[in-house]
């Protein structure tokens, strides 16, 4: 098969449906996926698929069925779900999941993602970025018997629910093994879950946590009320979520994107503290139930080590992708705790996450700082319940607003040799023809900047450049699921990152008018 102008990568397949995203194009990549899992697993026979449920999803997702179990497979189809959910339920004797989803990606979009078990009695989670590039291989190469399409493997429709009930269930289980009980806390929260796949799971942990909440966005037609990308713009506006959020006295507003795996949240007074804050919270929320334990142990164990010197010779580790705001480094150094950073893309943060504890390493949490929180007790992929139910937990354990959490994670640090007032973050989207045009910009960038002895230089993903003495970075990259570059930069004040953003542009822009 051809590429179309697909795009293909990591996160899998997306393109625009009746363009370049067929009927033919989703069998031909889910047989793909299929024959792939076959190579890697001779013994591999059930697949599972679910959809985010946007609209007009329904033909893609019965294509996906059927092209995966012409490759012999037997398909249990859930419906609409969650792609967490869909992590949570590869295991046993499911070999993969396919989710048919373009996340964030406006409602004309849509695509395939693939998800694999994690070995070890761990869950689902996204292919490394080598097996994706196997699995688009094989894509190219890929022949469909039109005959056998969706007629030599079983395939079975199931309820939704029975996967959305083991989700919230394995959210609560481990919340319950290292957390207070949100419930009686007295909490309430706004929903918007953009009319697609998370309203059922979100609706469900809230109710078993006890925390009344209202749903805005969560009728199931997929129609999109509003572009579905949990930012602030998107979520801003009569009626949005921060309106809704103080007009109704509540305590937190939660966004999620279309398939769930992105999580934003909204303060008690309306503000849109970003989706930066989702991860750090998170891993506060978890490294504060440590130390209330430790702190619990040690009236216990009268004469033994403190908290910090014990985790001194194992220290905690988040693992982060290169995009993520500076602040995890600065709630990491305050809890004795570091940061290792990896190319963007889910995928990548989960092998680091396995890789660092296969070696022994205390990995806490992982994510990106889209929103994105990987809780691997949980599952390897991107979890909005699970950021919503440990958001709720160091709320109940701290006794803390949401504005006041921010404010506690602001006095923080700094990790740079600079004082600042929170931290300002600017993301630019710049149009490409291609990947392949993100290349030459990199270089310029390269050249540019890596002789300079005022910052730092990374090339693991695009170009990330640090100025450590001013807390500045900024992170230039070909985005993996649109056809865009992204700019990013954090600095501690909104005028530097603006002086930055220009200054990138500049060079972008220099480069850009070469012949």
């Amino acid at each position: 098969m051809g590429d179309s102008g697909l795009i293909l990568g990591v996160s899998g397949l997306r393109g625009i449906v009746g363009e370049n995203l067929t009927r033919e194009v989703a069998e031909a990549y889910a047989a793909a996926f299929g024959e792939w899992l076959l190579e890697v697993n001779e013994a591999a026979r059930k697949v599972i698929v679910v959809r985010d449920g946007r609209a007009g999803g329904d033909e893609v997702y019965q294509a996906a069925m059927n092209g995966v179990a012409s490759k012999g497979f037997d398909v249990v189809g859930y419906g609409v779900a969650m792609t967490p959910t869909a992590g949570v339920a590869v295991h046993g004797d499911v070999s993969g999941a396919i989710v048919v989803t373009a996340s964030h990606n406006p409602g004309e979009w849509n695509g395939l993602k693939c998800l694999i078990p994690a070995g070890n009695g761990m869950s689902g989670q996204a292919p490394s970025k080598d097996d994706a590039d196997a699995i688009i291989a094989v894509y190219r190469q890929v022949e469909i018997d039109r005959e056998s399409v969706g007629g030599i493997g079983r395939i079975e429709e199931s309820d939704s629910m029975v996967v959305t009930v083991g989700h919230c269930d394995r959210v609560m289980e481990c919340l319950g093994c290292v957390l207070d009980e949100v419930g009686g806390s007295g909490f309430s929260a706004v929903l918007d879950s953009v009319n697609a796949s998370g309203a059922a799971g979100a609706k469900m942990l809230l109710e078993q946590l006890a925390v009344e909440y209202k749903q805005i966005f969560g009728d199931g037609t997929g129609i999109f009320p509003h572009t579905p990308e949990p930012t602030r713009e998107n979520l801003s506006g009569v009626g949005g979520l921060c309106d809704v959020v103080p007009g109704m006295k509540a305590d937190v507003g939660f966004a999620q994107d279309p398939d769930g795996d992105r999580l934003a949240v909204v303060d008690e007074l309306g503000g849109y503290i970003g989706e930066e804050y989702t991860l750090v919270l998170c891993a506060m929320a978890l490294m504060e139930a440590r130390m209330c334990v430790e702190e619990r142990a040690e009236k216990i164990r009268l004469g033994e080590s403190s908290y910090q010197e014990k985790n001194d010779k194992k220290k905690p580790v988040f693992v982060v992708n290169l995009s993520t705001s500076r602040m995890i480094d600065d709630v990491a150094a305050h809890y004795g705790a570091e940061v290792v950073r990896t190319a963007v893309g889910e995928a990548n943060v989960v092998e680091a996450m396995k890789s660092l504890t296969a070696s022994g390493r205390d990995v806490v949490l992982g994510g990106e700082g889209n929103g994105g929180v990987i809780w691997a007790q949980v599952t390897y992929v991107r979890d909005s319940l699970s950021g919503m139910g440990l958001i709720l937990s160091l709320m109940a354990r701290t006794g803390k607003t949401v504005s006041e959490l921010v404010s506690m994670v602001n006095s923080f640090g700094p990790t740079a040799k600079v004082k600042r007032d929170g931290y300002t973050i600017l993301k630019i989207k710049l149009d490409l023809a291609s990947k392949a045009d993100a290349e030459p910009v990199v270089a310029h960038l390269k050249a540019v900047y890596s002789n300079r002895r005022d910052c730092r230089v990374d090339l693991v993903d695009g170009i990330r450049i640090d100025w450590d003495d001013r807390g500045v970075w900024a992170h230039v990259r070909a985005s993996n699921t649109e056809a865009i570059m992204r700019v990013i930069v954090e600095a501690p004040s909104e005028e530097e990152a603006k002086m930055v953003v220009g200054e990138i542009e500049g060079e972008i822009g220099r480069e850009k008018t070469k012949d």
